[in-house]
This record gives structure tokens, C-alpha cells and sequence, in this order.
């Protein structure tokens, strides 16, 4: 599976998925028209499939002007079925579905909004996870439950830690100042701050992430860490208390 990062807008992300052995192309969260299409009409002149994590428009922004030029069929989870626009195929949680010979799995996960979903690749060891888990961070909570986030970012943690994570947008920098500001005490975080700033300096990308290294330092996938909680004053709070916390105080950073 070939995996091209297209920018755009501010700092959207938008990831074009080519299968080699079927030629079969399909582009995740296109958030507007021209820079995708530039790069689709040069070098694949096709794309037969979209693939909508959730329904704001600086992720479907795209979708009608590509599909009208490619005749694409667009996927997204059945609760949006009123809010992506020309949907075609409605997922359900768990379901498994291709992109050629590539095998993906729907994952329900909602907090940031009530129908976000990501996709997973389990063979490809990668996952395009949209608003919800970002590179050292996680998307706001506007229509789901804190309680929902939470056991959506648990969700993704359980996956095999080797797993690549394609986020929606370029935050990495700014998320990791706040996870050093309530988790001084890891070194990993400082070291990996200077790598993220010489990347974007250079006009790279900061992701894909791993699992591990998110789980490693990204404050959101910690909340049961004891200097976390004794920096937040929240030494005996559940690990959804915690979460709420530092949620509210990224909210404001």
C-alpha cells in the first residue's frame, strides 16, 4: 500500500491510497478539491473510492467535485448518512471492507463527534484515525461525552503498538509543548520535540506516529501515570477524571 500525504487548507491532512496488485485508488478525508485532485489527475487520472472519517466539512470538502470527475463511491458510517455529502456506503462498527487487495476494518469512535470513525488496516499495520487521536494529542470533544473519547482513545491504544497512526491535521508541535508542560519528567518528550521542529523546519510532515511512541508520550494515552496526576493534583481521581482535566486545560492552551 503506497500512502501520499496531501496538505491542505491550514493544516489538514488528507492521505491517497494506492493498491499496487489491483491499481486501485481511494483518498481519506479529502478536505478540498484542487490539491488532491492535482495529484490524482497526475500520476493515477482515477480514484474509486473516498473514505469519510466524520462529517466536518475540512474533511468532505472535497467529496462532491471529486466524485462528479471520478464517479468515486463514498464511504462513511451510517449515522452520517445525512451529513456526508453523496455518501454512497453506509459502515457499521467492526465492519471489514477493501480497497482493492487491501483489507480494512471500520472503527467506531466517538467524542469528537457522534459518528467518527476510523480506519485500520491490520495487514498494513496502519491506521487513519481522523480528529480523534492525533500525533501527541486528541481532537475536542464537541458532540460526543468526555467518557466517549476516552474509551475511543482506549480503543486504539489496545491495537498492536507497531500500528502507523495518519492523523487528521499537522498539531504535533503544539500538542507536545502541552504534554511536557503536565508531564516534565519525560525525557522521551523533550528529545522528541527537537525531531518534530527540525521535520516541520524542513517542510516534512511530523507523522505517521507509532502506537508505541504515542503511547509513550502522548499525555491523552497516560492519564494513569503518577506524575501526570500528581502534576495536575489529582492523585487518587479515576483515569477518566484525569482525562477530563487535562482535555479541559488543552481546550485553553
Amino acid at each position: 500500500m503506497n500512502i501520499e500525504i496531501i496538505s491542505c487548507l491550514n493544516d489538514n491532512y488528507s492521505y491517497l491510497i494506492h493498491d499496487n496488485k489491483s491499481n486501485t485508488v481511494a483518498i481519506i478525508d479529502p478536505s478540498e478539491f484542487a490539491p488532491c485532485d492535482k495529484i490524482i489527475s497526475k500520476k493515477y487520472k482515477k480514484l474509486d473510492y473516498i473514505l469519510n472519517t466524520h462529517h466536518h466539512y475540512d474533511h468532505v470538502g472535497g467529496n462532491k467535485e471529486l466524485k462528479k470527475k471520478y464517479n468515486s463511491k463514498i464511504l462513511g458510517f451510517k449515522s452520517d448518512e445525512e451529513r456526508i455529502p453523496n455518501i454512497d456506503k453506509l459502515l457499521e462498527d467492526n465492519e471489514e471492507f477493501n480497497i482493492g487487495n487491501i483489507k480494512f476494518t471500520t472503527l467506531f469512535i466517538p467524542g469528537h463527534t457522534t459518528g467518527h470513525i476510523a480506519f485500520y488496516s491490520k495487514t498494513e499495520k496502519a491506521i487513519f484515525t481522523g480528529d480523534t487521536l492525533f500525533s501527541m494529542g486528541c481532537g475536542r470533544v464537541f458532540e460526543g461525552t468526555y467518557s466517549q473519547m476516552f474509551n475511543s482513545l482506549n480503543r486504539i491504544k489496545d491495537l498492536p503498538e507497531d500500528t502507523k497512526i495518519y492523523c487528521g491535521h499537522e498539531y504535533t508541535q503544539k500538542n507536545i509543548e502541552f504534554c511536557i508542560k503536565y508531564n516534565p519528567n519525560n525525557d522521551l518528550l523533550k528529545k522528541t520535540k527537537n525531531t518534530i521542529e527540525e521535520k516541520l523546519k524542513n517542510g516534512e510532515p511530523s507523522i505517521p506516529s507509532t502506537l508505541l511512541k504515542e503511547k509513550q508520550m502522548n499525555i491523552f494515552l497516560r492519564t494513569d501515570d503518577l506524575d501526570v496526576k500528581n502534576i495536575l493534583n489529582l492523585k487518587k481521581a479515576s483515569n477518566l477524571e484525569v482525562f477530563t482535566k487535562l482535555r479541559d486545560l488543552k481546550d485553553n492552551f
